[in-house]
Order: C-alpha cells, then structure tokens, then sequence
C-alpha cells in the first residue's frame, strides 16, 4: 500500500478507518488514523489507531487482549477513507458487547454456527458430549467416522428414502466439521479454496 496516495491532509492529518469482520462481514467499530498509525498497523498486521483522547498511538486490545487481526486493507475512491477487514480475538466494543453498534458479531448461516460449538468442543470439552468423545479418540478415529459416513451416504444415494439420504448428508458434514477443526482449519479455509478455484 502506498501511504502517499491516501488523503491524511483532508482532516487535520486523520482519516476513518471502518472495522469489519473478514469472516461474518459485521462492521465492528470505527476509529482514525495517522500515517504512524496506519504504518504500524501494516508493519504488525494488528489494529492500531490514532485516538484523539489520549493523543497517542492506541492498538485495539493493548489492555483487554481482543486484538484486531489485520486480513485486508482497502481505500476507498477518494483515499480518505479505510476498510480494514479484521479477525477479532474477542469483543471488539469496551462494553463487551461484539460490536460497538451492539450487534452480535456472527453468521446467520448455520454451518458457521455448528463449526463454532464444535471449536468450543474441541477447545473447552465437556464431559457427555460425543463431539468432545470424538476429539479425544483422535485423528484417526474421527477420519474413520468421517470415510463411514461417506459410505452411508452413498449407499443411501442408491435408494429413494429422501429422509434416510438427508439424515446420512447431515451426519458426514457433521464429522467433515469435526476432521477440519481436528486439522486446525475452518470451513472458511475450504471456501477460500472453492474462491480460487472459481
């Protein structure tokens, strides 16, 4: 990126820059850059502002630790605004809130949903819980589970149960959640791969 070319002169040397979740597409805040700020930003990959109350260089999470991850950052057409898309490690508003216009920073879409429980599984596992039972008997048991229910699937292809075929697609996605977070990837990794392909 070429600090030359964004407009800091246009408003006493501070130009907005919008938060956004890479992932959930939610606008997270609003703060203001400098030029020292944007650097810094770029040079870590982590959030820094300009904040006009203390006067000073200010990284978003430098006390609470819900840092701000930088993924991409774009100019808009006049080069006097920033959209910085940002994976956040916690609550991104002071009030603990997920965002500073109070909006609960996740996906609407479901699988997302179900791929965030299983993380918190695999992170926090809870006694009972046959998706913690999972991650405990390991890789190699759960890609077993994952090949079963791929052949389940396809025997129930064969026929003309629909429920029977819907109950078997819902269990391998299910293990298929389970084997990326055992791997250590999201979904969304997997998307970034069908983007390119596409």
């Amino acid at each position: 990126m070429d600090l030359q070319q964004i407009a800091f002169d246009k408003n006493q040397e501070l130009i907005p820059a919008i938060i956004q979740d890479s992932v959930t597409h939610k606008v997270l805040m609003l703060g203001y850059m400098n030029a020292e700020a944007l650097q810094k930003t770029l040079n870590d990959q982590i959030v820094t502002f300009f904040s006009r109350s203390k006067n000073r260089l200010w990284t978003k999470g430098e006390t609470s630790g819900n840092f701000l991850h930088v993924v991409d950052i774009k100019v808009d057409c006049d080069h006097d605004t920033l959209l910085i898309k940002a994976r956040p490690d916690g609550p991104t508003c002071h009030t603990g809130a997920d965002t500073c216009f109070d909006e609960v920073n996740e996906l609407e879409f479901f699988l997302f949903k179900l791929e965030k429980i299983i993380q918190n599984r695999k992170a926090h596992p809870k006694e009972g819980s046959y998706t913690t039972s999972l991650f405990e008997k390991g890789i190699n048991k759960i890609a077993q589970k994952v090949g079963e229910e791929a052949v389940e699937l396809v025997i129930e292809a064969k026929d003309d149960n629909a429920d029977l075929f819907l109950c078997e697609a819902a269990d391998l996605l299910y293990h298929y959640l389970i084997l990326l977070a055992a791997k250590g990837f999201q979904l969304q990794d997997v998307v970034e791969v069908l983007k390119k392909r596409h």
